[in-house]
């Protein structure tokens, strides 16, 4: 650490060594960076009460508007100009300041960087790639210890992992279109979603055109208005590899399209490290041009894989969402109630272990029409399973207090947020016909799952003529163990030496509450008038 003003450790910052990284030297002193610094909400703003909003009805809500937002709950300027003043005093550009994102971009020289927030870098070798990483906390001057609740962009590691899986032999006849799985589902059918925006997170790969026009084209559908953001430089790059991050990129796109064919959609690209995740959330919250009303996510990482920092600036990120009338959904992982994990013990996935997200779990489903057959937790027996399980991070959320969530299958049994919410087709042997690089795919996972919920939802939105937003406390208060959902009784997500859990009647850990029946949810929604 350099010398100078008394440093204190940032709480929430440190950093471990990532697994099979190896050190390989330092980072060039001029290699430029951009860091992300994320400020405490203006003193009296208090923290959103989104369980309060969440338990009234939909047609009852009043959110606030995006251009209201910042004076409400945004930053204090002065907070902003004395990190904005810091980063100048230590030679570092101020790149941008945004109230209602309480955040402010300062961009550098490694070393000058390295020098403001006590920091050492160093490139390391991974099996997936080359990274810039650091060990440790952050450090900042006593002054902004009360101020500053996150910085981020000083370590590049890869942070997420995109959530779908590839079918390698599905039967076309056991497979489906998005819109067949929505007619299972019984979706409504008046709506398409007109009026409505729903963005969805990227953290690489990209979309062709031409795969667009050729999907809908076959469903006899016109291609939707899709719109790329560029975060932190992250922007829509196909690889032309349709086993890679394309695959999940047009699954989303495709998906969500299909369901909701008149809706706009923006897709935010950004760099895969935490502060291009961060940046693009935030992004897409705030949004006021395309200003998404639903908000799809189908990257994510076991709970440990975050920093403390990061996990609460997603959540408070995801609870200003909350406050805007804006549903996020997220997929909780495809590798069982492990994770992904190989210590032999059950493991969530995050961002979809936040409280403020719906958190969508997977099925495979069998039927033809509008009939399902059967539906049962997905577990293919190989490693590919739902995620689901407790939370290690988040406490039980009052609205789950009466679901039944169990004690957490590790060892002191935790009392936790309970992971998922809903759940939808995801077995990739029940998957997905999508198009992808000029080539026809059938790809499930969780991350089919979040895109068809959030076309769902921007259904209910254009039907009730206002957003939904915040849906959890909602869907265990007045929805659950109604018709707006079918119980899921069988199946489990326990993968090779690890525990898990098994589906059963009510809420449980693989299926959250159920799949959806989308006419009878829209009605306990929208009571007819």
């Amino acid at each position: 650490m350099t010398e100078g003003p008394p440093r204190v450790p940032l709480p929430g910052s440190e950093r471990a060594a990532m697994p099979d990284a190896t050190p390989i030297g330092p980072v060039d002193a001029a290699e430029p960076l951009e860091v992300t610094v994320v400020v405490r909400r203006r003193a009296g703003a208090g923290d959103v009460d989104s369980e309060a909003l969440g338990q009234r009805a939909a047609t009852e809500r009043e959110h606030l508007a995006r251009s209201e937002f910042a004076a409400a709950l945004g930053a204090d300027p002065k907070d902003l100009e004395a990190v904005e003043e810091f980063g100048r005093s230590h030679g570092l550009t101020v790149v941008e300041s945004s109230r209602e994102r309480r955040s402010v971009v300062l961009a550098g020289g490694a070393a000058e960087v390295c020098s403001a927030f006590g920091v050492e870098l160093s490139r390391y070798r991974h099996p997936d790639g080359d990274f810039r990483g650091r060990t440790g906390p952050v450090h900042l001057p006593a002054e902004l210890a009360d101020v500053v609740e996150g910085v981020f962009g000083l370590d590049d590691r890869p942070q997420a992992q995109p959530r779908f899986r590839i079918a390698e032999d599905a039967s076309p006849s056991a497979s489906f279109t998005p819109l067949e799985v929505a007619a299972l589902y019984d979706f409504p059918t008046e709506q398409t979603g007109e009026g409505q925006c729903i963005g969805i997170i990227e953290l690489g790969g990209g979309y062709d055109q031409a795969d667009l026009r050729t999907f809908f084209s076959g469903l006899g559908l016109a291609v939707p208005s899709v719109t790329a953001v560029s975060v932190d430089g992250g922007r829509n790059a196909p690889t032309g590899d349709p086993n890679g991050p394309d695959a999940e990129v047009l699954l989303d796109i495709e998906v969500a399209g299909a369901i909701a064919p008149r809706a706009r959609i923006a897709v935010y690209f950004a760099p895969n490290t935490d502060r291009g995740f961060i940046d693009a959330v935030t992004t897409a919250i705030h949004d006021s041009r395309h200003a998404p009303s639903v908000i799809s996510i189908s990257w994510g990482g076991p709970e440990q894989s975050w920093t403390p920092q990061a996990r609460t600036a997603l959540d408070q990120a995801f609870a200003d969402a909350a406050a805007l009338g804006v549903t996020v959904c997220a997929a909780s992982g495809d590798n069982g109630a492990a994770d992904g994990m190989s210590d032999g013990r059950a493991h969530v996935d995050f961002p979809s272990s936040s409280p403020h997200v719906l958190a969508c779990g997977g099925t495979h489903l069998s039927g033809s029409g509008t009939k399902v057959t059967s539906e049962t937790a997905w577990n293919d027996g190989r490693g590919g399973a739902t995620g689901g399980g407790v939370s290690d991070v988040f406490g039980l959320p009052s609205w789950q207090r009466s679901a039944g969530v169990p004690k957490s299958a590790n060892p002191g049994h935790r009392v936790g947020r309970g992971v998922p919410d809903v759940a939808g087709d995801a077995d990739p042997a029940s998957g997905y016909r999508v198009e992808v690089d000029r080539k026809q795919a059938t790809i499930g996972g969780t991350s089919a799952v979040a895109p068809l919920w959030a076309g769902l939802i921007a259904l209910l939105n254009q039907r009730l003529g206002k957003p939904v937003g915040y849906l959890n406390p909602l869907l265990y208060s007045r929805l659950a163990g109604t018709r707006a959902f079918r119980d899921i009784t069988h199946g489990d997500n326990r993968v090779a030496g690890a525990p898990g859990y098994s589906a059963k009647s009510g809420w449980d850990a693989c299926t959250g509450l159920g799949t959806p029946n989308g006419k009878a949810l829209l009605s306990a929604l929208a009571p007819p008038v």
